[in-house]
């Protein structure tokens, strides 16, 4: 099963391999990248090769699929985005990203985000691709409402971090939102 590549302007979407593993800690062990994450500051590198083994196990069992973002310029890998809770069957999955804080707010999420939907709706035929968003996380919430996704609800309690719980939105964009938006 050959790993799929996709390619923006600015960005190449790739395999994370043990290569990444120093740049990937970088990344997960800032404390303003995890808060909305789910998950405490990786303290070891090993946290950042078990995650790329996990997106690897994920990938071989059709349960998800996890892209390193590499810029083309320089081929630095700067985050990851992908699809989570993959069920092919019931055709859906949902997003998740994050990004080194120094490239935020210069348009790569949105970027990876839009070939990301392209690739899920057109390649895998997925209808629906929803996304758990902490409602503290207004740059999150406001980019996925500008590419076309519905808040659906709030999550009462939904995620335990840092030994507390946390509601979050559920939001989705269905296939069919997507292919309309395609057209304008």
């Amino acid at each position: 099963m050959t790993f799929p590549i996709l390619e923006t302007k600015r960005l190449k979407l790739i395999e994370l391999t043990h290569q990444h593993v120093d740049t990937l800690f970088e990344i997960l062990s800032l404390e303003e990248v995890t808060r909305f994450y789910g998950t405490q500051p990786f303290t070891l590198q090993a946290e950042a090769s078990r995650l790329i083994d996990m997106f690897h196990k994920n990938y071989l069992e059709k349960r998800g699929i996890r892209w390193g973002i590499k810029l083309k310029e320089n081929q630095r890998i700067i985050g990851t985005i992908g699809l989570n809770a993959l069920h092919l069957k019931n055709k859906r999955a949902e997003i998740g990203y994050e990004l080194h804080p120094s490239f935020w707010r210069m348009g790569y999420v949105s970027e990876a985000i839009k070939e990301v939907l392209q690739f899920s709706f057109k390649q895998v035929d997925l209808f629906r691709i929803g996304a758990v968003v902490y409602p503290e996380n207004d740059a999150s919430l406001n980019l996925l409402i500008k590419l076309g996704f519905t808040k659906e609800g709030l999550l009462r309690s939904y995620m335990f971090q840092n030994e507390q719980f946390h509601d979050t939105w559920m939001l989705s964009l269905l296939k069919s939102e997507w292919e309309k938006s395609q057209e304008k």
